[in-house]
C-alpha cells in the first residue's frame, strides 16, 4: 500500500500585521519598501494587510498587490468593526508567526527594518521591541524642517544608536514575541484610532510591565512616518493631546486633587515662561501637554466632547 506525501509549508518566523483605513496612496508607499526588504533567506515572514472599512480605493491597491508574485505570504483581512485596536486584534488572531511585527500604513521601512526587529528579539531578553522612528517627506518630497519638529505632529522615536530597554512603546513600530499576547491578552478596543483615538499603544505597555515582561529599543529598525499636510499646526495638536487625555481616563486612577490639577496648573506655568523666553518649540509641547491634562480631567469627571 502506498501513500501519498502531504507537503506542508513552513510556519512562518514573522507576521506583519498591517492595520489601514483609508490611505491608499500611503498603503502603496508601505507596500513598495517591504517588497525592497534586506532579508536573508532563513527568514520567513507573513505580509498580513487588515483593511478597517476602507471607502477609498484601498481595496484595489490590495488587489493589485495579491496579484503579484510576492516574496512574503501575502494576505488580506477585513475588520467592519472600527478602530485600530479591532484591526490589530484580528490580525493577531490569524497570524502564525513566531514574532509578530505591528507597523502603521503611513511609514516606509528602511531595507534592514524586519531583520533588525528579528536580531533584536534573538539576541536580547525583551518581550517586545520597539523600532526607531524618524521623519520622513511630505507628498512634494520635502523633507521635514529640523528646527519646527514638533509642529509636524507625528511620533518620533529616538533614543540613541544601541539597543537598550525603555519603558513604553508606540505602536507604530513594535513587534512582540507570540507570547505576550497569550499572557497579556490583545488590545483595548475602547482605545485607539477609530475608537477614542489613542493610547492602545501605552495602556498595552502598561499591562506588560504588569505581566513581567521588558520592553527594548532597537535603533536599526527604522521607519519614516510619512508628513501630513492634514496634520500639521496647533490646532490638530490641540485635538489630538485632549483626546490622548480622554483616552488616559480609561486606564488610569490617578486623583485629581493630587495628581491631575496641580500637573495641570505646573503645566500652565511652564507655557506662560516659555512663551516669555520666545521659547517656541518648548511652548508648543506644553500646550499640548495643557490639553493632555484638559482632556483626562475631562474623561474623570464624564464630561469629555471631542475638540
Amino acid at each position: 500500500m502506498r501513500y501519498s506525501k502531504i507537503l506542508v509549508a513552513p510556519l512562518p518566523h514573522i507576521s506583519v500585521i498591517v492595520p489601514t483605513y483609508n490611505r491608499a496612496a500611503s498603503l502603496q508607499r508601505l507596500l513598495a519598501s517591504l517588497g525592497s526588504l534586506e532579508l536573508s533567506d532563513s527568514i520567513l515572514a507573513e505580509v498580513i494587510i487588515v483593511d478597517n472599512g476602507s471607502t477609498d480605493n484601498t481595496g484595489e491597491v490590495l488587489f493589485r498587490e495579491q496579484g503579484k508574485r510576492n516574496r512574503f505570504d501575502f494576505r488580506v483581512l477585513k475588520e467592519e468593526t472600527k478602530g485600530k485596536s479591532s484591526a490589530l486584534n484580528q490580525g493577531i488572531g490569524l497570524a502564525r508567526g513566531e514574532i509578530f511585527i505591528m507597523v502603521d500604513d503611513d511609514v516606509v521601512v528602511h531595507d534592514r527594518w524586519m531583520t533588525e526587529h528579528w536580531e533584536c528579539h534573538r539576541v536580547g531578553e525583551f518581550g517586545a521591541v520597539q523600532g526607531r522612528v524618524l521623519p520622513g517627506v511630505d507628498p512634494q518630497g520635502r523633507p521635514a524642517d529640523p528646527n519646527r519638529l514638533r509642529e509636524y505632529n507625528i511620533p518620533i522615536v529616538d533614543y540613541g544608536n544601541e539597543i537598550r530597554p525603555i519603558r513604553g512603546f508606540t505602536g507604530t513600530n513594535v513587534s512582540f514575541k507570540r507570547d505576550i499576547v497569550r499572557q497579556v491578552g490583545l488590545f483595548n478596543p475602547r482605545l485607539g484610532p477609530g475608537a477614542l483615538g489613542f493610547s492602545e499603544d501605552t495602556e498595552y505597555s502598561i499591562r506588560m510591565r504588569r505581566a513581567g515582561f521588558k520592553i527594548g529599543y532597537s535603533p536599526g529598525a527604522i521607519v519614516y512616518h510619512e508628513l501630513n499636510p492634514e496634520r500639521y499646526g496647533r490646532a490638530y495638536n490641540r485635538r489630538t493631546e485632549y483626546r490622548k487625555g480622554v483616552s488616559r481616563s480609561i486606564y488610569r486612577q490617578d486623583s485629581i486633587w493630587f495628581k491631575i490639577l496641580p500637573d495641570l496648573m505646573a503645566q500652565c506655568i511652564r507655557y506662560g515662561i516659555y512663551r516669555l523666553l520666545g521659547m517656541a518649540q518648548k511652548a508648543y509641547k506644553t500646550e499640548g501637554r495643557i490639553l493632555k491634562s484638559w482632556g483626562y480631567l475631562s474623561g474623570k469627571l464624564g464630561s469629555s466632547k471631542s475638540m
